[in-house]
């Protein structure tokens, strides 16, 4: 297990952080266990106090003198994502032990490059005595693009590429089914946004993407590209890094292999990333497994999943005796429909308890076993709904995802020709919260029914594996 202590704090710095960690690169002397890494550590929440800020007590109960476990993240990689994802396309995780003192020489260097309306809302978490070492994928000297969905000397492209299916018309509304079953989710959010007045700037289609069809994927790439123009590289469907450089549009020069190309148009670069890009993206199985597991995890759709917890819960005893006078009603034109709990929240009828490890093993023991008897999806039975439930929120990681490919920098004039699948990194798979599900459900219904009554013509994504088995 690596040590903190064998790195000087000036050896990192900040490159961004989420809700519940910041990110720090390494960049300091060469070290094995070090080089190309980044660092990830724990968030506390801070408060104001006549003092000053001080932690909140946010996880200190499970700190204690004994050992403190490894970061779940790392748990939850080894034993869940690496049945569903070969290893090879996730990126490696390490624990590294902290020492105190260190973090905070670490702050103190720094944390004025942290978002202000960061720093008033947290803080590293100095009482952690772990932290997780993982594969830099946008530093060093090479062009990274990702796509919310190592090679030296090239580039990284990071794409985020949405929902990839088109759902079965077996659980939908009357109201919502010949949309869904025609336009992707998308592509219906992208008309909800428009309809709210933003601006669009990109006609992506994720099932473009998705196709397996090399003049779809290319397709998907220059609409991508596109918008990441159009947004100046605010939209956040693809980002591009070079030597470790978020580049935006007036940097694409960045990109080519000789910088030092005059009176190239932006365009030209645009076919030549495409063609680069096209090649990892074709050949990596990663897509299709991104695909797959998204559409066996959610068979019913959010609204088939609302249904069968209605079902669940109205079924239950003490729901029952608790709203009588609602099933003794007999006349069928005043009958009113007793209150249900929002799907996802526990209630005195139904609990809906948050996975943990051991649940989400349990799970992928049910979902992976050849021999297991299979689930009646088209009648789905009020038992099977926690199964159905951590289905849904497992899908919806993979809805969420991104992947990382790393690309040698352009040539204009020499596309690469080898073999760049090995090139493609997925990540961003934590574990979805029950809490998501209600905002989910409401999200789906305002989507959905604003499309349907749109008087524009309606779009048609092509779902290429819609019916493959």
């Amino acid at each position: 297990m690596a040590n903190i202590l064998q790195t000087e704090p000036n050896h990192w710095k900040y490159v961004s952080e989420g809700g519940a960690t910041i990110v720090f690169s390494y960049c300091g002397p060469s070290h094995p266990d070090f080089d190309g890494t980044v660092l990830r550590l724990r968030k506390s929440i801070v408060t104001a106090v006549s003092s000053g800020k001080t932690k909140s007590q946010k996880d200190l109960d499970a700190l204690t003198d004994g050992d403190e476990p490894d970061d779940p993240t790392i748990e939850y990689q080894v034993r869940c994502m690496e049945r569903l994802i070969p290893q090879e396309y996730l990126p490696r995780l390490r624990t590294v032990m902290l020492d105190r003192s260190w973090l905070e020489s670490l702050v103190q260097l720094q944390d004025s490059s942290r978002p202000e309306d960061r720093r008033e809302k947290d803080e590293v978490d100095l009482d952690r005595k772990k932290g997780v070492l993982a594969t830099d994928l946008v530093g060093g000297n090479w062009l990274a693009v990702e796509i919310k969905v190592m090679k030296p000397a090239g580039l990284n492209v990071q794409l985020k590429p949405k929902w990839a299916f088109l759902p079965s018309p077996r659980h939908l509304s009357e109201e919502t089914k010949s949309v869904k079953t025609q336009t992707c989710r998308f592509c219906m959010q992208t008309h909800l946004r428009a309809h709210k007045g933003q601006q669009i700037v990109t006609n992506y289609c994720p099932l473009d993407l998705f196709s397996g069809d090399e003049g779809r994927i290319i397709k998907a790439i220059c609409s991508l590209w596109d918008g990441w123009v159009a947004s100046d590289a605010t939209a956040n469907n693809l980002k591009i890094f070079a030597r470790g450089k978020f580049v935006t549009p007036s940097e694409a020069k960045l990109m080519l292999k000789n910088d030092a190309c005059a009176g190239v148009e932006l365009n030209a670069i645009r076919d030549a990333f495409a063609i680069t890009l096209l090649r990892p993206l074709f050949q990596t199985p990663i897509l299709h497994i991104i695909s797959r597991l998204q559409r066996t995890l959610d068979v019913l759709d959010i609204e088939g999943l609302s249904k069968l917890w209605r079902e669940t819960e109205s079924s239950a005893p003490l729901y029952r005796t608790t709203f009588a006078p609602f099933f003794k009603q007999k006349d069928p034109a005043s009958q009113s429909i007793p209150p249900s709990t929002p799907i996802g929240v526990s209630s005195l009828f139904l609990q809906a308890p948050e996975p943990d490890i051991s649940d989400w093993i349990n799970f992928l023991d049910n979902y992976l076993s050849p021999d297991k008897s299979k689930l009646d999806h088209s009648n789905p039975s009020p038992e099977n709904l926690r199964e159905y439930l951590m289905a849904y929120l497992l899908s919806a990681t993979f809805k969420d995802c991104s992947i990382i490919i790393k690309l040698d920098f352009l040539d204009l004039l020499n596309p690469p020709e080898e073999d760049t699948s090995d090139s493609v990194t997925i990540i961003d798979l934590d574990p979805k919260s029950m809490k998501k599900l209600k905002s989910w459900e409401k999200l789906d219904q305002e989507i959905a029914i604003t499309y349907a009554t749109s008087t524009q013509q309606k779009k048609i994504c092509i779902d290429q594996w819609q019916h493959s088995k």
